[in-house]
């Protein structure tokens, strides 16, 4: 068979699968069940990396290849899915739209720049990378789940917020800033609030 089935990409794998299912779920109306997936692919996102740094072994075929599945990956789990989730949760109009196909044109350009520069990067040294250039496109695992468990406190400015949040975060990837990686107690404080927005949500719709 073609391709690497070792466990430095297997969180990479689970995350796909759980935003395929998520966007089932959301063409089926389960949003909140939706965005438990979206968040869950998240999760599997911020430590795949670590743990495929462990196999200290990897040839450069597998090095390069954990590059272009991982973002490939992301393409589907924080491009495509949020877009699907957003449209189905109230952004359908021309505006919501637009803002959308730049969200996911945006979050490809990121991905496409990054698998350049990372392929780059590992060519001249083997340190960790220590910035991100441009906000990561999982931060929308973050991002929507939050908006989502305030949505019984939006009401009628959640649609609009989500307009807002979906234009900000698809300009913020494409930005030429450098962003620092956290560490894993910022890891975990990120974790924590996620999973309070879910358990939030889950209880409240």
């Amino acid at each position: 068979m073609i391709g690497y089935y070792n466990y430095t990409v297997i969180l990479t794998y689970i995350s796909l699968m759980s935003s395929m299912t998520g966007m089932m779920l959301t063409v089926n109306g389960k949003i909140k069940y939706a965005v438990f997936c979206l968040a869950f692919s998240g999760l599997c996102d911020m430590f795949d990396g670590k743990i495929a740094r462990r196999k200290t072994d990897r040839t450069e075929d597998e090095k390069r290849f954990g590059i272009q599945i991982d973002s490939l990956c992301d393409v589907v789990c924080f491009g495509a899915f949020p877009a699907l989730l957003c449209y189905r949760m109230g952004m359908r109009g021309w505006l919501g739209v637009a803002i959308l196909l730049f969200y996911c044109t945006a979050g490809v350009i990121r991905l496409g720049f990054f698998n350049v520069m990372e392929e780059k990067r590992q060519n001249e040294t083997s340190e960790a990378r220590k910035y991100y250039q441009g906000l990561p496109i999982t931060s929308m695992a973050i991002a929507l789940p939050i908006l989502f468990a305030l949505w019984p406190l939006l009401r009628d400015w959640y649609v609009p917020s989500m307009h807002g949040v979906v234009l900000v975060v698809g300009i913020l990837f494409i930005t030429n800033f450098r962003l620092k990686k956290p560490k894993n107690a910022t890891l975990a404080i990120l974790v924590a609030i996620v999973a309070l927005a879910v358990a939030k949500a889950l209880h409240w719709y």
